[in-house]
């Protein structure tokens, strides 16, 4: 009798194989049903702040084939466990396709990824290799009013900073806002000038340095959070250098390519200081190793990394998460998605100059803030009431599409660019029109300058509501977007002067006035 011999290596190879081909098909299948989201974020990499972007996926594919060779993968039935995580993945980045929130496609894109690799490795590996797709966060950019509300942040704080070192050389300055005044020349710290060109690259650098770094948790976490100072206190410094040169040698120092270069020395400077933060901590903590064994750059064991990430036998988990994102993706493009609406309505400039009693004049912004603010339509215009002195600022912005990457500003981060101080702000509901029990709720804000003092109210409308919560704005632009196909909104904006200890009791009177005849026309203009 011949006893049959069955070659278990051989099958376990084979299954192995199996394994990588799956895991191959639904890599492919991933970035077809996140493509949107992968060119939108690709286009975001032109821009200097996420230049650095391009260089993120393939220093993840090395943190994670490094890990790989440097942990050995824990092999059990948790493998299943991604097929969950692949589930949540496909949620989100559904709510993105069809609310056309690109934010949300790439967060979904990373969680993908992540399900995937926990099919192929199993849930306890994940957990211990978790670093390289934190790091892969760093391509993505930030929501918009996030991004406006940091940059306006470190538009004042680089500005003040910059001014005292200014002063410190002991040439006079004086800041109000975002501009420097050198007596013959004025320095705008305009948004470029915000220092997120540095600080995103440099927190990319800095969680690099962090994972490759052989140390203690808190020497990995002070690299980390090192490249927050290191960031501001140099753009400062480089504003400060500017406003030295402008007042020694002329405007021109502040423009062209000398402006682009002085940036890239800046760039470089923090990259060292980095560096040399490293080598600090490695010195304190007395780790006895030069700073180059300390920060690991080798690239020796990748090749077993690679051997372990396609050594996978789940085959099961592979098939599901593969079936999964492929009948997402046929349904996406078989099902027609709702087309994004622009809805008819009358534009800014038709708005009348005399409501009533008041009459207007309407004002141009200059393009370097039409740049910034980025308007489909805009109004700002002065009212006089008949007989009266002080006028009322009405200023309007409307945004057909706000899932694009335009959107609203508010108010609570403009006002501080213009050297305002915000003395006092909350919500009120206020009686509108001439309807029982109609009224808007708005924020209304005191803000200060000096001796000088304004009372400002502002919401954000459109698609019959009014909010003042710009969490919630960006909740309903979601929701629309997925409903009724619109994503289009404005902001209202009215100010006007308080004059007097009892000046803000006219001012609210000013105010409230000209909103009751304004509110009611605002339909024709803003849809509901």
């Amino acid at each position: 009798m011949q006893a049959n011999v069955v070659d278990k290596s051989t099958g376990i190879m084979d299954v192995r194989n199996r394994s990588v081909i799956l895991g191959a098909l639904t890599l492919i299948v991933i970035v077809g049903l996140f493509w949107d989201g992968i060119v939108d974020l690709i286009s975001t990499w032109d821009r200097e702040e996420y230049s650095h972007g391009y260089l993120v996926p393939p220093i993840a594919v090395f943190l994670l084939l490094r890990g790989l060779a440097n942990t050995s993968p824990e092999r059990d039935h948790s493998s299943w466990s991604g097929v969950i995580v692949c589930l949540f993945a496909v949620a989100l980045g559904l709510l993105g396709i069809l609310g056309k929130i690109p934010d949300l496609v790439q967060y979904g894109l990373i969680i993908a990824l992540v399900g995937l690799f926990g099919v192929q490795v199993g849930w306890r590996s994940l957990l211990k290799l978790w670093a390289p797709f934190m790091y892969l966060g760093f391509m993505i950019p930030l929501p918009q009013f996030i991004y406006l509300k940091l940059s306006a942040f470190m538009q004042l704080i680089s500005s003040e900073l910059g001014v005292a070192f200014i002063r410190w050389i002991g040439i006079p300055g004086f800041l109000e806002g975002n501009v420097i005044d050198l007596g013959v020349y004025q320095l705008q710290v305009a948004e470029a000038c915000n220092g997120l060109r540095y600080l995103f690259p440099l927190m990319s650098f800095g969680f690099l340095f962090a994972v490759l770094y052989s140390g203690p948790w808190w020497h990995r976490t002070t690299l980390f959070l090192a490249t927050i100072p290191i960031t501001i206190i140099i753009n400062s410094f480089r504003i400060g250098m500017i406003g030295v040169l402008v007042d020694g040698y002329g405007i021109e120092q502040a423009e062209g390519f000398l402006h682009y270069f002085e940036g890239w020395i800046i760039f470089v400077a923090c990259v060292a200081l980095l560096f040399g933060t490293a080598y600090l901590l490695s010195r304190l903590g007395r780790l006895g190793k030069p700073l180059g064994e300390i920060l690991d750059f080798g690239t020796d064991n990748l090749s077993i990394g690679a051997k372990r990430l396609m050594g996978s036998t789940a085959i099961g988990p592979h098939i599901a998460v593969c079936a999964l994102f492929l009948v997402i993706l046929i349904g996406l493009h078989t099902v027609p998605q709702k087309a994004t609406v622009i809805v008819d309505r009358r534009p800014f400039v038709t708005v009348p100059g005399t409501v009533d009693q008041w009459r207007g004049n309407q004002v141009t912004l200059s393009p370097e803030i039409l740049a910034v603010l980025e308007p489909d339509d805009y109004l700002m215009a002065n009212y006089v009431s008949d007989g009266g002195k002080e006028n009322v600022n009405l200023y309007m912005a409307y945004y057909a599409n706000q899932t694009d990457g335009r959107a609203v500003h508010s108010p609570e981060v403009c006002i501080p660019g213009g050297g305002w101080e915000i003395s006092s702000l909350d919500q009120v509901a206020l009686p509108v029109g001439g309807t029982a029990g109609a009224a808007v709720t708005l924020s209304r804000a005191v803000i200060q300058k000096g001796t000088s003092r304004q009372l400002v109210y502002f919401w954000f409308e459109g698609r019959g509501r009014q909010l003042t919560n710009e969490y919630l704005v960006k909740w309903y632009i979601l929701m629309d977007g997925l409903t009724s196909g619109r994503s289009d909104g404005s902001l209202v904006r009215l100010a006007t002067a308080v004059h007097g200890a009892d000046g803000l009791v006219a001012a609210d009177k000013r105010l409230t006035d000209f909103l009751g005849l304004v509110h009611a026309k605002l339909s024709a203009y803003i849809p509901s």
